[in-house]
């Protein structure tokens, strides 16, 4: 007596040049997910590579948005560490600070690791989750989410905080940041 089910046998084929590869659904799910878990590694190292070139730029932006005097933010004779350090601001009695910079991009909210891993006065991120955020504080780690609409005021009152010397800024924003970056990149 039949059953009226059919058997049916699922596969997928990939086909290069002359050279062709038939696949089972187990194999098929490996494929995918290797180039899944290999298209999220570039794109990781894509975000690193970008967050490298603009960190310095950024913070030096925000201390001269916030009048920290020069000396305070030189990053001339850093000291030798462990673990690289992004940037750092020194306090009034010399202390140097270190600043963490993660520009995370949508969905990887593991970078925030670097809270943990590089122990930083200042962490600063494009975007931090609530978790982060109170992580962060547990630690006494001033936090900055430049994503939130004026969250790059944070960073004065993590200045103050750590008694770093700056002014409070006031004008346009915008005007301020077009002589700022023509300061640093020399336009």
């Amino acid at each position: 007596m039949a059953s009226g089910r059919k058997d049916f046998e699922v596969k997928l084929s990939i086909k290069f040049k002359d050279v062709s590869v038939d696949l089972t659904v187990a194999e098929s799910l490996t494929v995918i997910n290797t180039i899944a878990v290999k298209r999220a590694e570039i794109r990781g190292g894509m975000w690193s590579t970008v967050g490298k070139q603009v960190e310095k730029p950024l913070m030096t932006t925000l201390c001269m948005l916030f009048n920290v005097p020069f000396e305070y933010h030189t990053q001339d004779e850093n000291p030798e560490s462990f673990r690289e350090v992004d940037f750092y601001v020194l306090s009034k009695d010399g202390k140097k600070l270190r600043t963490e910079v993660k520009l995370m991009g949508k969905g990887n909210p593991e970078s925030a690791d670097a809270i943990f891993a590089r122990e930083p006065a200042i962490f600063l991120a494009d975007k931090l989750s609530d978790k982060n955020k109170q992580q962060a504080e547990m630690l006494n780690v001033q936090w900055i989410e430049l994503r939130n609409n004026g969250g790059y005021m944070r960073f004065q009152e993590a200045l103050n905080t750590l008694n770093v010397p700056n002014y409070s800024f006031n004008g346009d924003l915008n005007t301020r940041l077009n002589e700022i970056l023509k300061q640093i990149y020399g336009e």
